[in-house]
């Protein structure tokens, strides 16, 4: 492989700065979402006292799983030291630090009291892991930013596998909490699984990937800089495996649940007759976040089409944020299970599956947050050299 040289965009041209006014507009939208949500009430949302995480947590979660993923490329570089991907990691570590910033920022303003979130910080209760990611989210800003400085640092460089082993085991910890929050909840039969753990892992995986490469491609593309197939068919490659990978745990965590007599009811409305969660489920989760780009990536006619990596990525980032709002609102609005083999009768929802639909202040804090992300990454490729001057094939030989 040749010298590796990197180089900050200059961020002059007129589709720059109309691509930051964008990004501005959706924070500024983001941020007058939060403002009457927390004056207002969430009274103004979708969400009850049923259905207490909205559309705002489908965006924060997809967006924190997605930051684990996306550290991937630089772990594959330093960790299994694969020299073709070395040329990415800077990136990798940029995008994992915006993705996390921007999903923290839509749970802290969907608090509804995010001036208290000085006592979430200083005061734990180590007994709910909602505490415990605190210190995972914390703890990997820390060390990716320190993965990045070593990187950066020509005179650290010899660190760099340590510390990138470090954090390559953090993220994955990290993202064993956040699916962990959903297989500890046991009085939520749609959730209460420990496979949920590993199978957030592997979303992780495709979801970081899958942002990626549409910011490497739109990076490359808007600055000029030569992108050879060889690399980029490789990340589509992969993309493909762990896409075909989430659908495997897809069907291993419902297989395991309807072999359980007391979830086959929760199966049922989510696969069969839940209505949007359905739909959400086959044509979200499984056709467009599985099934389709697995065509386009690896079918003969579209294998190695740029515009298939394109279309195919940006079905997985659809299929798995389908996928979420299953997971997360379906699950919710699936009863539950006070009493588990009894009949409950009272006039509190009980056996009724309770009904949500997202209000326009939710969709704009969430999109604020993914906003959040991109601008972040926007101005860092503009001010630090975390893009490589070329990735052509002839100067980038993938080993």
């Amino acid at each position: 492989m040749s010298a590796i040289h990197y180089r900050e965009i200059e961020g002059q041209s007129a589709g720059f700065w109309a691509l930051a006014a964008l990004l501005t507009a959706f924070m500024a939208a983001g941020l007058t979402a939060a403002y009457f949500m927390a004056h207002i009430g969430h009274i103004i949302t979708g969400m009850t006292n049923q259905v207490v995480w909205g559309m705002p947590h489908v965006f924060a979660v997809f967006l924190i799983v997605a930051a684990s993923g996306a550290l991937n490329t630089a772990s594959i570089a330093s960790v299994f030291a694969r020299v073709a991907y070395k040329p990415l990691a800077r990136l990798s570590g940029l995008l994992a630090i915006a993705l996390l910033l921007g999903g923290l920022a839509i749970l802290v303003l969907d608090l509804g009291r995010p001036d208290r979130l000085g006592l979430a910080m200083t005061h734990y209760n180590f007994r709910s892991i909602f505490a415990w990611n605190i210190f995972l989210y914390t703890g990997f800003l820390a060390l990716t930013g320190w993965y990045l400085w070593v990187m950066m640092e020509r005179r650290l460089n010899r660190y760099t596998r340590v510390v990138g082993t470090a954090a390559f085991l953090w993220r994955l910890i990290l993202t064993t909490g956040t699916g962990s929050i959903f297989g500890f909840l046991v009085a939520r039969q749609p959730y209460d699984e420990a496979i949920m753990a590993p199978m957030f892992i592997v979303m992780s995986l495709s979801f970081g990937l899958a942002i990626f490469i549409l910011v490497l491609m739109a990076a490359f593309k808007g600055t000029g800089r030569p992108l050879g197939d060889e690399i980029l068919m490789r990340l589509k490659n992969l993309l493909g495996v762990f896409a075909a990978a989430v659908l495997y745990f897809l069907l291993a965590f419902h297989l395991t649940k309807l072999y359980e007599a007391k979830f086959r009811g929760a199966e049922a409305f989510l696969l069969w007759n839940g209505g949007i969660y359905t739909f959400l489920f086959w044509f979200g989760a499984v056709l467009l976040g599985g099934v389709l780009p697995m065509l386009l990536f690896w079918l003969p006619q579209t294998r190695r089409s740029r515009a298939a990596v394109v279309w195919g990525s940006a079905s997985v980032l659809v299929g798995g944020l389908a996928l979420m709002y299953d997971i997360i609102i379906g699950g919710q609005a699936w009863p539950l299970s006070i009493f588990p083999g009894m009949h409950v009768s009272s006039s509190f929802y009980d056996g009724v599956v309770n009904f949500y639909a997202p209000s326009l202040p939710e969709f704009a804090l969430g999109l604020g947050g993914c906003a959040l992300a991109l601008f972040i990454a926007l101005f860092a490729l503009k001010l630090l050299p975390f893009l490589p001057e070329t990735l052509a094939d002839e100067k980038v030989r993938p080993k």
